[in-house]
């Protein structure tokens, strides 16, 4: 008998309506995913893999193409399916028992059903002693647990899982990834397959049978790589290192049709379609004097000189090769002249050559300093700004993608934060000169 095809995605288009017009999110998608593999979905911000994952879970609908699960296609929620968040996502006033049968009473099962199905996932999953505590009172890689646990109780086919060791501290995540290829491999654990969104290489090397690189903005299909190395993989093989450095090189790539695509959105840079790498300044300009020590060299050797992960180093990259202050060509990074002067300067100097750059190439900076310079006071709340990048961000992300504009403003002197109140202020010397009119 021939492996069955669980989901099957074909031509999956999706637009968002912004407040800057329509946000081409996914482009032409097709992937299948089959039983018996464990498939991961890699890319950057702004590639739509979350969009994705939801709209095979039924819970987003696609503007084109069509999802289908077992040749069945998909309308509403995927009843073959069972979703991991990365926000853990558990109610605080229910206990473990209560949150992991709550997918089971909205479907209506009987409470004697629902408490034997959710014992045994709550067994499976490690938290037998813990059915009466509240989320409050466990730890991150706990409550993670939980979610697995409440995903695994309604006995899906297809366990799709959403950066779901993101916000967890390292050694945390490196735990319940091997934990869960534990469970994997486990005759008991009933899922056929397993879908799982990440921005992280090597989490998708060491997980994942086969590998799906986005592109973005918007997401389309880069390359689907199989991975064939035995499990448990040794991160320090070279073969697992050279799949790393394939990866990476195709994530940051510019192929001939992505390069017309980006010389012709350069005029029109936006919050959806450049949004802001998750680094500080410190590490940025950390690496920048590091590498005009250094001289140009790949990404794995820079990581290996720094005694770093190659993925600890994807976002500061992505920030350098943002500002312009460093070029990427395949997986070989070197500061640019720019990233040079700004490594040499003073602390003076790299504000000023900062502040140039993010006004120049960081679209959510330039929105926040027009922002700002318009309002009346020259302050704003914060919160104006999250619920503009809520229109292009999920929850989580609009307020990631805040902090570090925080993070880089506050550093180029453009603007200053006061937390007790939430707002934003125009630094006093870009005050306009005249009243701002509105």
């Amino acid at each position: 008998m021939g492996v069955s095809t669980l989901i099957d995605v074909q031509g999956v288009t999706k637009t968002f309506d912004t407040l800057e017009g329509p946000l081409p999110v996914l482009d032409d998608v097709s992937l299948q995913v089959r039983q018996g593999e464990i498939v991961a979905l890699l890319g950057k911000s702004g590639s739509g893999k979350s969009t994705l994952l939801r709209c095979i879970a039924g819970l987003v609908a696609p503007s084109g193409g069509n999802v289908s699960f077992r040749g069945q296609a998909v309308t509403g929620p995927n009843p073959g399916t069972a979703m991991v968040f990365q926000t853990f996502a558990l109610l605080p006033w229910l206990t473990v028992q209560q949150n992991v049968e709550l997918g089971l009473e909205a479907r209506g099962v009987a409470p004697d059903e629902r408490a034997r199905r959710a014992d045994r996932a709550i067994d499976l999953i490690g938290l037998d002693v813990f059915e009466s505590a509240f989320p409050k009172e466990l730890s991150g890689g706990m409550r993670q647990r939980v979610g697995f646990a409440r995903a695994l109780v309604v006995e899906p086919e297809v366990l799709l899982m959403d950066e779901p060791f993101s916000a967890l501290d390292v050694l945390t995540a490196e735990n319940l990834r091997g934990e869960l290829l534990e469970l994997w491999e486990n005759d008991d654990f009933p899922i056929e397959a397993i879908l799982l969104v990440t921005h992280n290489i090597e989490e998708a090397v060491i997980l994942a049978d086969r590998v799906v690189v986005l592109g973005a903005n918007p997401g389309r299909i880069r390359a689907e790589l199989p991975v064939v190395l035995p499990r448990p993989r040794d991160r320090n093989a070279p073969e697992f290192n050279g799949l790393v450095e394939a990866i990476y090189a195709i994530m940051t790539g510019r192929p001939e049709a992505d390069a017309t695509l980006a010389e012709t959105r350069d005029d029109r840079r936006t919050l959806a379609n450049v949004p802001l790498p998750h680094a500080t300044v410190d590490a940025l300009s950390g690496l920048a004097e590091i590498m005009a020590q250094l001289g140009p060299m790949s990404i794995a050797e820079l990581a290996d000189e720094l005694s770093l992960e190659v993925d600890d180093l994807l976002a500061i990259v992505d920030a350098l090769e943002l500002l312009t202050f460093a070029e990427v060509e395949a997986v070989r990074i070197r500061l640019s002249p720019e990233g040079a002067t700004f490594a040499g300067a003073d602390i003076q100097a790299s504000k000023q050559i900062f502040a140039t750059a993010v006004l120049a190439h960081a679209p959510l900076i330039k929105v926040i300093v027009n922002g700002l310079e318009r309002a009346r006071d020259h302050t704003l709340l914060a919160g104006f700004f999250t619920q503009v990048l809520r229109r292009t961000f999920d929850e989580g992300e609009a307020h990631r993608q805040l902090e570090v504009a925080l993070d880089w403003g506050r550093y180029a002197e453009l603007y200053t934060f006061d937390a007790a109140h939430d707002e934003l202020e125009l630094d006093p010397g870009r005050v306009p000169k005249s009243p701002a009119t509105t």
